[in-house]
């Protein structure tokens, strides 16, 4: 048996294509995407390889199966285990092995032992006060920070490709969340009408009237600090869909005021299917598509306003890579450092001109009419 898509579908997808730059801007977002997810094979302080004392050893997977059943995760980053005794003071060194300084110490020596790192060698919460390297340092090839570090000696690049997967997988789950709860409640309203769909309209125009910053603002400034970063990460997400859910529910509403009008419901009526299967199986997928012209303006919406409450400092928690925080430092450092707040501009625009341009593709792709035209 053959899947085939439907002719419809087929068309909006070919659409969608023609119009390259909402097509080449989804490549590119989906691929950066994929390679964030990943990053800590590109942007990480731990080694992808060493080669000591002729065994191969795989400090960035440490944590990772099946390596963490042949070694301890803190045994891999452990100075001690690729024979560290001493640091630099002839102290005992007990803590986390530099593989940077490790490779420049073996190569010294003319050790056979090697290692491999990854493209940028920092992490984006460890601190570098090595020589020549510190807080709020220039952008430096020879040291491998190649937009500087922040006000903590953090690199500013590894903060800034992090702080974008953060960002992305933020936006996604905001967006998800929202779809769900505005075109499940806006299908039913629009399904029984009367007074279900008199209370459901009143309960939106209230809730829609509400000031979404300043709450967010409130309910986020009242959560415990001793909670755990991704406690915190979570309730600001169900904080920020909370206030966020009304709109879509207005286009869901009159999607299936139309749709219900149609003989494909009054036939499954007939055969006896039950409200919440209609509109769950026969009106929900055929409303669809009023939701997916949203998507991309969603989640260029929610990027915007987590990188808004960052730099207000009532976002994501203290210490998380995050553009806000980013745009926040270099409002402070302006005129000394002006590439701290240049990265983090440069970067913001790039992807929401991208999603912006994916947007305008899929509207166009799901429009009967075309409206506009795209070369």
């Amino acid at each position: 048996m053959t899947w085939k898509l439907n002719p419809q579908t087929v068309r909006k997808l070919k659409r969608f294509r023609s119009i390259k730059r909402g097509y080449w801007s989804f490549i590119t977002i989906t691929v950066a995407m994929l390679i964030s997810l990943f990053g800590e094979l590109l942007i990480n302080d731990q080694a992808l390889m060493v080669g000591y004392n002729g065994r191969w050893y795989f400090p960035a997977l440490a944590d990772t199966h099946p390596i963490k059943w042949l070694y301890k995760p803190s045994e891999l980053r452990s100075g001690k285990f690729f024979g560290v005794v001493r640091d630099a003071s002839d102290q005992p060194y007990t803590y986390a092995v530099n593989y940077r300084a490790l490779q420049q110490s073996w190569e010294e020596k003319g050790s056979d032992n090697w290692l491999v790192m990854p493209f940028i060698p920092h992490d984006p919460d460890s601190q570098d006060f090595s020589e020549g390297v510190g807080k709020l340092s220039s952008p430096s090839r020879e040291h491998e920070h190649y937009l500087g570090t922040d006000d903590a000696g953090r690199d500013i690049a590894a903060r800034l490709f992090y702080g974008f997967r953060i960002v992305m997988l933020f936006a996604l789950g905001f967006t998800l969340m929202v779809f769900f709860i505005s075109s499940a409640l806006g299908c039913l309203m629009g399904y029984f009408g009367g007074l279900t769909d008199l209370l459901g309209l009143r309960v939106v125009e209230i809730w829609a009237n509400i000031p979404f910053l300043y709450m967010v603002m409130i309910m986020v400034s009242v959560v415990p600090a001793k909670m755990g970063m991704m406690t915190r990460v979570l309730m600001l997400l169900f904080i920020m869909v909370l206030f966020s859910w009304t709109s879509m529910t207005y286009y869901m509403r009159a999607s299936t005021y139309k749709e219900k009008a149609r003989d494909y419901v009054a036939a499954a009526q007939l055969l006896g299917a039950g409200p919440l299967r209609i509109v769950f199986t026969h009106l929900l997928p055929n409303t669809i598509s009023t939701l997916v012209t949203f998507l991309p303006f969603t989640v260029a919406g929610a990027i915007g306003a987590v990188t808004a409450l960052d730099f207000l400092n009532f976002g994501l928690p203290e210490g998380t890579p995050s553009w806000g925080h980013q745009l926040r430092l270099g409002q402070e450092f302006i005129r000394e450092k002006p590439w701290i707040i240049g990265s983090a501009l440069t970067a913001i625009f790039l992807v929401l001109t991208m999603v912006t341009f994916i947007g305008e593709a899929v509207r166009e792709a799901f429009d009967p009419k075309k409206f506009s035209t795209y070369e």
